[in-house]
């Protein structure tokens, strides 16, 4: 994925405007019993507040993007092995599951988001989404719209514990902060040569894609012309769950070269949550 050429800010001024006090920024949770059995202990959902917090969520990313699907990861000179690491995240908010913990000790990071507010896209000059799209049509939204980023789950944890835990604190935390509109990217792996990806896009725009007035344009689009777009596939489960939450796709896909993926651009309004994940989310 393509980086842009910013300053970083000092680890001290992330999540100093956003994540609340202790209390609003950490829960303990239990996952159902038809969790995997490794991911059955509790899980506690918290914010970053130190460099090694947002450490641990580089280690989990790498081991998920590089490690496990082959991404060609780009990232700023001197930074430590082993981590996904790029410069947009001095300027984000990170949102950790861990399991829980021994003692003093924190538990293994499991899960993780990366949030960028307004203001800090402000600072940095832009959303990482804008090296992949043209989003001139949501300018409007921009001062309550945050960019959700680099999500991942540890695969001995992927049975849908960890990543309804994490959307939960993700909507606590729009709430809380008076913002109502997220915009991230949903990849979709290309080792088949793209040909599931552009399948689902003709499925997707059918059926979940937004108004015209919403809608972007790739900067590297996948050549969905050229490619087999009438394969029965299922969505990946994470942009089926953003769908049933009430998101909507934003344009045809952008082709990623550095992680091997389609990449679709998504949004997801709070208005939008169905009543029973709004309830289940913020108890409304």
């Amino acid at each position: 994925m393509r980086d842009l050429p910013l300053p970083t800010l000092p680890l001290s001024e992330l999540s100093a405007n956003h994540t609340g006090d202790a209390r609003s920024a950490r829960r303990l949770l239990h996952p159902s019993s038809d969790a995997q059995p490794s991911a059955r202990q509790p899980i506690e959902v918290v914010w970053a507040r130190t460099e090694e917090d947002v450490r641990a969520a580089q280690r989990l990313r790498y081991e998920v993007f590089a490690t496990e699907m082959g991404a060609r990861l780009s990232v700023p000179a001197g930074s430590p092995a082993e981590h996904d690491i790029d410069l947009f995240d001095p300027y984000c908010e990170h949102l950790l599951v861990r399991l829980g913990g021994t003692g003093s000790e924190p538990g293994q990071v499991i899960g993780t988001y990366r949030v960028l507010t307004p203001e800090s896209a402000q600072r940095i000059g832009g959303l990482y989404s804008e090296t992949e799209f043209d989003l001139t049509r949501l300018r409007h939204l921009r001062g309550k719209m945050v960019e959700l980023g680099r999500s991942c789950v540890h695969p001995d944890h992927r049975s849908g514990g960890a990543i309804m835990a994490l959307w939960g604190a993700l909507a606590e935390f729009m709430v809380r902060n008076d913002l109502d509109t997220m915009i991230g990217c949903a990849s979709i792996s290309m080792r088949d040569g793209g040909h599931v990806a552009a399948s689902l896009w003709e499925q997707l725009r059918q059926t979940h894609l937004a108004p015209i007035e919403l809608q972007v344009r790739p900067r590297l689009p996948l050549p969905v012309e050229e490619l087999d777009r009438h394969l029965n596939v299922e969505p990946p489960a994470l942009i089926k769950g953003y769908l049933r939450v009430g998101a909507k796709v934003l344009g045809a896909p952008a082709w990623d070269p550095d992680f091997n993926t389609a990449d679709l651009p998504m949004l997801m309004r709070i208005a939008d949550l169905p009543a029973r994940y709004r309830k289940h989310f913020l108890g409304a």
